[in-house]
C-alpha cells in the first residue's frame, strides 16, 4: 500500500455559490462537489487537509488585470446582470467576490508551500482562470488565477523564474497573453490544435514576443490524441525546456477536459494518464525547483471522469518515493 504526502486542498464552499444558472452550461458547482466526494471517500482521504483561501487583494489582481475591467465586472454583478461580455460567461450577484476568492487560492497555496514544501497543494476552485485576459472575460474565466499566483510568487518570495505548465484541453490564451513578453515566466501548454478547438490560439509558431521570445512553448495535438502523444510531448519537449530554463517554482494549470469521456474536446486521454502526469509533475518539481509546485483546477466537465482523473492526478503527485 503506497504512502502519500499531505494533500492540502485550498477550498471554500463559497465557490459553489457562483451560479451559472444550470441548464446547458457546463461550468457548474457540482464539478467541485464530485471531486471533493471522490477524495473524501477514496484512498487519499486520510491525507487530505482543507485550507480555506484568503481573497486576493485588488492590488494583487491588478498585477494582471486592468482596473477598468475590475470595475466593469463588479458593476455587472451588482446590477444583477447574468453574463459578462459573452453568453458563456455566466455571472450572479456573488460572482465578483467568489472570483476574488478563487484568485486568492493560488496565493494561499504559495504561502503554504513556502512554509512546508513537503506537501501537495491543489486549488479546488471555480470559476477557472486560464482564458481570462487583462480586460476580457472568456471561456467561463474572469480572473487569471495562475497568472496572479505567478506574479505573487515572484514578488513575495523572490522566486523570479516561474514555469507554468498547462495541460487543459484548451489553450490558455490568457496566461500566454500575460507573459508573452516576459523571459522570467515560461508558459508551456499542451492542448488540442487551435484549428479545431476554442479559443483558436496556441499554434506552435507562437513562441513569445520581444524579450519573451523562446519562453512560450505551445504543443498542439490533433483531435483523437491519446496518452502516448502527451507523454511523448512531456519527455521530448517539456522536460528539456524546464531543464534549460531552471525554474524557481512550478504552477500547474490542471484541466481534465482532455478525457475521452469529456465532450468539451476531441482529445482521448485516459484516467490513467492523469496519474502519470502527477508523477511527472512531482518529479519535475523535485528535480528543478526544490519541490515548489502548486496546482490550480481549470477545466473538466464530465463529472465522473473529472472526479476520477483529479484523484488519479493527486495520487500521482503525492505518492512518496
Amino acid at each position: 500500500m503506497p504512502n502519500f504526502k499531505e494533500i492540502c486542498l485550498i477550498y471554500d464552499p463559497k465557490f459553489l455559490e457562483h451560479d451559472t444558472e444550470g441548464g446547458e452550461h457546463p461550468e457548474i458547482p457540482q464539478r467541485l462537489r464530485v471531486i471533493k466526494k471522490q477524495l473524501e471517500n477514496g484512498p487519499l482521504r486520510e491525507y487530505i487537509n482543507i485550507v480555506p483561501p484568503q481573497p486576493a487583494t485588488r492590488e494583487q489582481i491588478l498585477k494582471i488585470h486592468k482596473d477598468a475591467y475590475l470595475m466593469r465586472f463588479e458593476e455587472a454583478c451588482l446590477a444583477g446582470n447574468l453574463t459578462l461580455g459573452h453568453p458563456d460567461n455566466r455571472i450572479c450577484y456573488e460572482s465578483f467576490d467568489i472570483a476574488i476568492l478563487a484568485a486568492g487560492a493560488g496565493i494561499t497555496g504559495i504561502d503554504e508551500i513556502e512554509s512546508n514544501n513537503n506537501k501537495v497543494i491543489f486549488c479546488l476552485i471555480r470559476p477557472p482562470g486560464h482564458h481570462a485576459e487583462a480586460a476580457l472575460a472568456l471561456g467561463f474565466c474572469f480572473f487569471n488565477n495562475a497568472a496572479i499566483a505567478a506574479r505573487y510568487w515572484q514578488e513575495k518570495f523572490n522566486r523570479k523564474k516561474i514555469a507554468i505548465i498547462d495541460w487543459d484541453a484548451h489553450h490558455g490564451n490568457g496566461i500566454q497573453s500575460a507573459f508573452e513578453e516576459d523571459p522570467n515566466v515560461f508558459y508551456i501548454s499542451i492542448h488540442e490544435h487551435p484549428t479545431f478547438s476554442f479559443p483558436g490560439t496556441g499554434y506552435s509558431a507562437e513562441k513569445g514576443l520581444g524579450p519573451g521570445v523562446g519562453y512560450t512553448l505551445n504543443i498542439p495535438l490533433s483531435p483523437g490524441a491519446k496518452d502516448k502523444e502527451v507523454l511523448d510531448a512531456i519527455e521530448e519537449k517539456v522536460e528539456p525546456a524546464l531543464k534549460s530554463f531552471e525554474p524557481d517554482a512550478l504552477i500547474i494549470a490542471a484541466g481534465f477536459d482532455g478525457h475521452i469521456m469529456d465532450d468539451m474536446s476531441g482529445l482521448s486521454y485516459s484516467t490513467k494518464l492523469y496519474g502519470q502526469l502527477g508523477i511527472k509533475m512531482d518529479d519535475f518539481a523535485r528535480r528543478f525547483c526544490s519541490g515548489r509546485i502548486i496546482s490550480i483546477l481549470e477545466g473538466g466537465y464530465h463529472l465522473d471522469a473529472l472526479a476520477a482523473s483529479c484523484e488519479a492526478y493527486l495520487a500521482g503527485l503525492s505518492i512518496k518515493t
